[in-house]
């Protein structure tokens, strides 16, 4: 009987082993990529983005509308194809334009005031503002100021694009007004009564859409995952992984421990988002909305995409550089962690 018992034993070491080398080889994430649900989320933009590219190109009402190249969009009169075509909608005025106000605001709601993981910890809402200042600097560099003009009008510029009204300024007054047509930005040119002319224009509200709704996601996500509110399919592991000062790679609730918070992505967390966090989430579905729009009725298909790509290029550096740089992770952390 004791030999039995041994050799059971042994039987399931054995497979207990194999099964840890299993997790250890198909079950972890790798560092610098996305777990399962992240892909899913980053996925939704470029599909949002590609419908409505296509939806604008089938669209009987989409196709008869004049579209006016230099301000991006279709002719802002009666012809509109839609009310969401118009600049002047009230989800652009008071949303769109505002964008960066209502996402700090859904930020400080739940961060703050609703976030159960943050309201324990001094340093995790330390790295939260944190990460929230350095999106917010990313906002600030494209489509703001950039020692200077922004980078979106700096792009353009490159690309030989002009502002028409200083154009013509240098044309009637000679290279004395060439100065003048340097230093415009874009709000600066539609101050003048110009237009932007040629070059490549970056959808800043692509950006900003991206940006803003992705930073929310993120710092709200994590929650529900640790909560178990989010459904996943069987053998999927969400847990993120992250590379040790020692060069291990460990489940980032390792390192949680290790500071002595507990937890990590298997913690428990409550489940319910309370009225900051639905306010967060409506934040995230308006921004997807005004994202569907713009891909139907505004832009460019290239236009669009590089502003998809610089607004990814913020995200990666700020939630999955972390991940696999261990000596940028006490600064900045990870959300929900």
């Amino acid at each position: 009987m004791a030999a039995a018992s041994g050799q059971q034993i042994q039987q399931n070491d054995s497979s207990s082993g194999g099964r840890r080398g299993g997790y250890r080889s198909n079950a972890r994430n790798p560092p610098y990529l996305p777990t399962p649900t992240e892909r899913l989320s980053l996925l939704a933009y470029p599909v949002i983005l590609a419908f409505g590219t296509l939806f604008s190109i089938l669209s009987p009402e989409t196709r008869a509308a004049p579209y006016d190249a230099g301000r991006q969009s279709h002719a802002q009169d009666h012809t509109a194809p839609s009310y969401f075509a118009r600049k002047d909608n009230l989800l652009n005025v008071l949303f769109v334009k505002r964008g960066w106000a209502w996402v700090t605001a859904a930020f400080v709601a739940f961060a703050l005031f609703g976030h159960p993981a943050l309201l324990a910890s001094t340093r995790r809402r330390i790295h939260a503002v944190t990460r929230w200042a350095l999106i917010t600097a990313c906002w600030v560099l494209v489509t703001q100021w950039c020692f200077g003009p922004p980078l979106i009008d700096r792009g353009f510029r490159i690309t030989g694009g002009r502002c028409q009204a200083a154009h013509e300024a240098v044309a009637k007054e000679g290279l004395g007004a060439a100065d003048t047509k340097d230093v415009f930005t874009a709000a600066a040119c539609r101050a003048a009564g110009g237009r932007w002319s040629g070059g490549h224009d970056i959808s800043g509200h692509v950006f900003l859409l991206v940006l803003g709704s992705y930073f929310l996601a993120q710092e709200g996500g994590w929650v529900l995952v640790r909560a178990g509110a989010l459904a996943r399919p069987a053998g999927v592991r969400e847990e993120r992984c992250v590379v040790m000062p020692d060069g291990a790679v460990k489940g980032a609730g390792v390192e949680a421990e290790r500071d002595g918070d507990g937890g990590g992505d298997g913690g428990a967390y409550d489940p319910a988002l309370g009225l900051a966090g639905r306010f967060a989430v409506a934040v995230i579905v308006l921004c997807l909305w005004m994202l569907l729009m713009t891909a139907i009725y505004f832009h460019t298909w290239f236009e669009k995409l590089t502003g998809l790509l610089v607004a990814l290029m913020a995200i990666y550096g700020v939630y999955f550089v972390p991940r696999f740089v261990p000596a940028v992770r006490p600064f900045i952390g990870l959300p929900g962690i």
